[in-house]
């Protein structure tokens, strides 16, 4: 299993930033390589700043529900298509913090 790091309040990746029912997803910081719960997390506990995925990340993504490896493009579909869980759709408002476009 793949470890989401962070400062969490759950097993499914939920932190203390965010923390909604639908907060189930981590991200690939490309300069750790290391999976965070969100950029908040991931800034307050590494002595970087958190660097979005390139395009050719194959899997940027992690589904906290099932903790099944998601491509961009899978993510963005709103759920995990392997669980079906559905995913925060505020999301999108950080996309250009997690992914290079």
């Amino acid at each position: 299993m793949i470890k989401i790091y962070g400062l969490l309040t759950d097993q499914f990746g939920r932190c203390r930033h965010y923390h909604s029912q639908l907060d189930i997803v981590a991200l690939k910081c490309a300069a750790c390589q290391k999976y965070y719960a969100c950029y908040r997390c991931h800034d307050e506990l590494t002595t970087h700043h958190f660097v979005a995925s390139s395009k050719s990340e194959p899997y940027p993504v992690l589904c906290g529900n099932c903790s099944q490896l998601l491509s961009k493009n899978q993510y963005l579909t709103g759920h995990c298509p392997y669980c079906h869980a559905n995913f925060n759709p505020n999301c999108r408002l950080h996309h250009q913090i997690y992914f290079k476009t």
